[in-house]
């Protein structure tokens, strides 16, 4: 295709046959991925970058405009390192543009160039060696190059071939892709791109892929095997926000503190952020003081490499975020965790990860319109599953109680795709919450310790389900009124009375009160009258205690119930956020399991 000038139709047709041509190579840009983090998904949220860039992208009136729509497309969906740069880089790209229909060469090498700072600008530390390096001398061969060739053809074809020697270079300036003999992931991403740019203007077609292999995983080939690449902060954090005049710099420099890998890219109106953290929910905190959170994303990298290589077991044991276990108990049996949803007020967050307990606490209290809860999407759950079903046998997930949560309902859907493929999954309805559903998915935990074989693991979870109960002392029922638990009527008259009621969940995982006290030290009287009735006729193998900012209520059920039923709780921990807005601030629960 001879062509002096760009214009919008060229334009976005190239651009399309770049992002299909990143999509083609996502398996081998996982193998290669070793740094910032050897987590092996490199390609995978290049790949997510690129599908949002085909979607999402309108052929506008100009080049300029394409460009923008490009630009904000790849925003939206830009994912890790590599996604968020190559995001900024096009935004970069789009305000370099002059507002003429057609781009020149010499026009579209001073925006690259443009857009390479705006680049770098985005990043808190540069590393040299990565796709910053790659798409920083492709610019400078476009700019030795546009007086001298014709067309746009001849102007990608020869630069591309500096791009991929800078691509080479790669492994020389980065000593953990010489050890590793690869070049950057991906810088190696950009390259394809451009490739797929350049196949465009030879063949005057746009590159075509297979979207159903995109979104088949790679099994590992070991590359990433040293125990040394362990991430050294634990959250892969992204999050998308909106506002008015976002001061970009001042946003950088108040998130610096919080890990490494800061990038904070695109414009005043939209933000996307990324940033390695122990602290998750600590960076949501300051992020609502900038704009509204309209996406995030917090994935657990210490559990990615685990599953790739370090994992202790053949059966992956996945729960959602409503069985309550304490995080050591969780790292130490390398559970999967899937995050339910939380809304408060114009903001979504992920539960446990993104949100503080002490924010919801005040949410809950203050805010006009109540906080609200929903499962995680078919989607979320088919791209979590399938992110570790390449590592394990077999896979069991145990979810809270279908009667109270539409979660079981999303994991049965998600996984009847995947076991198409010939994948084990098991997904196990708890009938249980919080730390009923904990102790449930601890007995899993353990046996799959024990190496005891998936149908036996199920059988086990099944019986403990049927052995396992959980008492909920409510300090307060105006929580239960606002969330919708119960009318605003029988709220009212319970509050007349000071009632402090005694929940549990029955046999088919439904919630029920069943009992009443007019004081919380009754209420604890009645509980201690449940569980001896239970030690009565059968034995407690097996309790814990949770709770909603009440760890000094907790504390005291553990001086009544240790000595009651014979042995310490398995642990006390605080609740899900989701369980603590139903059940409110000040709620202490047991959970048991009999032999």
């Amino acid at each position: 295709m001879n062509s002096k000038h760009l214009d919008s139709e060229k334009l976005y047709y190239a651009f399309v046959s770049g992002a299909n041509r990143v999509i083609k190579h996502k398996n081998e840009l996982n193998r290669i991925n070793v740094f910032p983090v050897a987590d092996g998904d490199t390609g995978t949220n290049l790949t997510f970058t690129m599908q949002n860039i085909i979607e999402e992208t309108q052929m506008k009136g100009s080049a300029k405009e394409t460009i923008g729509s490009i630009a904000d497309a790849a925003l939206t969906g830009a994912r890790g390192n590599s996604g968020i740069i190559f995001a900024q880089f096009l935004n970069g790209l789009h305000l370099g543009l002059d507002d003429e229909k057609e781009i020149t060469l010499s026009g579209f090498s001073e925006a690259v160039e443009s857009a390479v700072l705006y680049a770098y600008k985005s990043i808190s530390n540069p590393v040299e060696g990565t796709i910053i390096s790659v798409m920083k001398d492709w610019s400078n061969s476009l700019r030795l190059l546009k007086d001298r060739v014709t067309d746009f053809s001849q102007l990608f074809t020869i630069s591309l071939e500096a791009a991929t020697q800078s691509l080479q270079s790669t492994r020389k300036q980065l000593k953990v892709l010489r050890d590793a003999s690869v070049v950057d992931a991906g810088g190696k991403g950009f390259v394809c791109f451009l490739e797929g740019i350049t196949n465009y203007f030879l063949k005057v077609e746009v590159e075509e892929t297979d979207y159903v292999s995109a979104d088949v995983e790679f099994k590992d080939s070991g590359l990433h095997s040293n125990e040394n690449t362990k991430p050294s902060h634990r959250y892969c954090t992204e999050a998308l926000i909106k506002g008015e005049q976002i001061d970009l710099e001042m946003l950088r420099n108040n998130l610096l503190d919080l890990g490494e890998s800061l990038i904070v890219a695109g414009s005043p109106e939209k933000v996307k952020i990324h940033i390695h953290t122990n602290h998750p929910e600590i960076l949501f905190d300051r992020l609502r003081e900038f704009g509204m959170i309209i996406q995030q994303k917090a994935d657990d990298m210490l559990r990615q490499f685990e599953t790739v290589h370090s994992r202790k077991h053949k059966i992956a044991l996945v729960t959602d975020s409503i069985a309550d276990l304490p995080k050591d108990l969780m790292d130490k049996h390398q559970i999967h965790m899937i995050p339910l949803n939380l809304l408060i007020g114009d903001n979504s967050y992920l539960d446990k990860l993104t949100i503080s307990p002490s924010y919801l606490y005040e949410s809950m209290d203050d805010a006009k319109k109540y906080p609200t809860s929903s499962q995680p999407t078919v989607k979320a759950v088919e791209s979590y599953l399938n992110s570790i079903v390449p590592y394990y046998e077999s896979i069991i997930v145990i979810t809270v109680s279908n009667k109270m949560s539409g979660t079981y309902d999303t994991i049965v859907n998600a996984a009847k795709k995947i076991k198409s493929t010939g994948a084990k999954i098991a997904v196990i309805d708890s009938m249980l919450n919080s730390g009923g559903q904990g102790l449930v998915v601890l007995k899993a935990a353990e046996a799959i310790e024990k190496d005891v074989e998936f149908t036996n693991v199920i059988e086990i979870i099944n019986d403990t389900i049927k052995k396992t109960k959980i008492f909920v002392s409510v300090d307060t029922l105006k929580y239960m009124v606002r969330s919708g638990r119960i009318k605003k009527y029988t709220g009212l008259a319970a509050k007349m009375l000071n009632l402090k009621p005694l929940v549990s969940i029955n046999n088919t995982g439904d919630g029920i009160v069943i009992g009443k006290a007019l004081s919380v030290k009754a209420n604890t009287k009645k509980m201690q009258a449940l569980v001896r009735e239970i030690t009565r006729t059968k034995k407690i193998v097996s309790y814990s205690i949770v709770h909603a900012n009440a760890i000094d209520r907790a504390n005291e059920y553990e001086q009544i119930f240790s000595p009651l039923i014979g042995r310490t709780p398995e642990y006390i921990t605080e609740i899900s956020s989701i369980v603590a807005m139903n059940a409110g601030v000040g709620c202490v629960a047991i959970a048991l399991t009999t032999e």
